[in-house]
């Protein structure tokens, strides 16, 4: 009881320091107030969760003998990230397989350089020691993408896919995706197109084919929405994807958005026909984004999954603020792609790297051989995001083995490999936005041995790895070594100097209430 007590106070510390703004004091002398204060939150949450997340299997080191190549595919998903807020929010640590950190990661904007003229992205790299193992090094590359005049970019045909159901009746539900719609309404240009398809226990056309400067029209339709009925019902999908398909518009953006709190069947008879659907919908220009919203519901491997297959973005929605940040300022950049299905393959130089491995991104990696194969789906890079990745580097000569496999007998580390100083290869695959673009084009880079002093690492590199810390901590990580939340808050402190709108400040409250809710027995 005492510890259900402390978690309840807990929250309640939290959800004050979360409304009072950047005070990051911690409250002194009050161990049990500042132990139970989880109440707000908590004792409104369900009093029995459904929410599913897929297994994420932390993948160990590998050789750079045996396996020279790593390949992934990019992932600007930030659902992980703001579902993990939400939890901490309530007092209680996430769950591990809701730990993606890659998404922890990418959740934030750095400051990489824009790209040079003619070329849809910048790739940064940077080099140092790993601030959670001393003995190892850190290798961080970060993308940016070109960032496009939302006012001169092509013009959307966006079909909201709306979950009615009676589930959806709670104030962060229907009510709060009503609000986050609204600020999107202002954003419209005259020449979008806005079309709404609720569903429940049955399924219907709310809103059709209203223009951007139809800005009334849209606002009374959203209003219209009430929840009420079973989940278990309609066409929805079917629906929305003949919606879209009748206003499309070439060159344009033509995407289906799901809205749900996860407990969905949009009418489809297996999961498998489903995923089929948007693929073949995807193949023919209409993309899938998916917005989830609530607790207790969130079905977050299948939302996840269906934003993949459909070339689409997941995004978690747990407050007003995020809603803004997803649908005002980062939405025209999102439904805008600049370069589609990005694949990563770096090959590490066996003279300076014996063992290496990628923080996050368990399920995007893909095989080698899928990387020049341009019939394999990857992620999709929009009008100025940014994406990063970190590899945890043992270096050659280290006397430490973390691969349980045998040396090759007959591979040999080659001297020339080591006289030109090159760490390792990337090599970047992408494909132009076009519809009927099928062919990648190629880009590589290579990095160098040289390495950054800690006093002239950037605010990237300090940001990037204080979340990467963090996510290891709450994964309790087998990879974790000496990491710590003073660490990760040190190097987040450092990083903040351009965080306007307090992002990074709000990070940071969320290690020191996660640092104490570990705390607890």
């Amino acid at each position: 009881m005492k510890t259900t007590q402390n978690r309840v106070l807990l929250g309640l510390v939290i959800l004050l320091a979360a409304s009072c703004g950047p005070s990051q004091e911690k409250i002194k002398g009050h161990e049990e107030l500042q132990d139970a204060i989880s109440i707000s939150h908590c004792m409104a949450a369900p009093l029995e969760s459904t929410e599913e997340y897929a297994t994420v299997k932390e993948i160990g080191f590998q050789s750079a003998v045996n396996n020279p190549y790593s390949t992934f595919s990019i992932d600007v998903d930030a659902a992980s990230y703001s579902n993990m807020r939400r939890m901490i929010m309530e007092g209680v640590l996430p769950t591990t397989d809701a730990v993606r950190v890659e998404e922890w990661i990418n959740y934030f904007n750095y400051n990489y350089p824009v790209p040079e003229k003619g070329k849809p992205f910048s790739v940064t790299t940077e080099y140092s020691d790993c601030p959670w193992n001393k003995n190892h090094r850190l290798l961080q590359i970060g993308l940016k993408a070109e960032e496009i005049d939302v006012n001169k970019a092509a013009p959307n045909n966006l079909v909201f896919l709306i979950d009615v159901s009676g589930s959806m009746n709670d104030a962060d539900k229907l009510p709060l995706l009503k609000r986050a719609f609204r600020l999107l309404v202002p954003e419209l240009r005259d020449d979008d197109k806005v079309s709404i398809v609720a569903y429940a226990g049955a399924v219907g056309l709310v809103l059709d084919e209203a223009h951007g400067d139809d800005k009334t029209e849209i606002l009374d339709a959203l209003e219209k929405l009430e929840a009420g009925g079973s989940t278990a019902g309609g066409e929805g999908i079917n629906l929305a994807y003949k919606i879209a398909e009748e206003h499309f518009i070439k060159k344009g953006n033509n995407r289906v958005i799901l809205a749900t709190d996860g407990d969905f069947n949009v009418g489809v008879s297996s999961e498998s026909e489903l995923e089929k659907l948007i693929e073949e919908k995807r193949n023919n220009g209409v993309y899938l984004s998916v917005l989830g919203f609530g607790e207790g519901n969130i079905k977050d491997n299948k939302m996840e999954l269906l934003a993949d297959k459909g070339n689409g973005n997941y995004n978690y929605i747990d407050n007003f603020l995020e809603a803004r940040k997803v649908l005002v300022k980062q939405f025209g950049g999102t439904i805008n792609t600049i370069a589609k299905d990005v694949k990563l393959q770096v090959e590490f130089n066996p003279a300076y790297v014996k063992e290496y491995r990628l923080v996050g991104y368990e399920n995007r990696r893909l095989n080698d051989d899928d990387f020049n194969n341009d019939k394999k789906d990857a992620g999709e890079l929009g009008s100025g995001h940014c994406v990063t990745a970190l590899y945890e580097i043992v270096t050659t000569g280290s006397e430490e083995s973390n691969v349980k496999t045998d040396p090759l007998k007959y591979q040999k580390t080659m001297n020339v490999a080591a006289s030109n100083n090159e760490l390792a290869n990337i090599k970047f695959r992408y494909k132009d936005p076009g519809k009927n673009d099928t062919t990648s084009k190629l880009i590589q880079h290579p990095v160098y041995t040289s390495i950054k002093s800690a006093d002239k690492l950037s605010d990237n590199f300090k940001l990037a790895c204080a979340v990467s810390e963090f996510g290891l901590l709450m994964r309790d990580s087998e990879f974790k070594s000496k990491a710590s939340f003073d660490n990760a808050i040190a190097m987040a402190t450092e990083a903040k100097r351009n965080d306007e709108e307090g992002y990074i400040e709000e990070l940071i409250r969320l290690m020191k209430a996660a640092k104490d809710l570990k705390a607890i027995p």
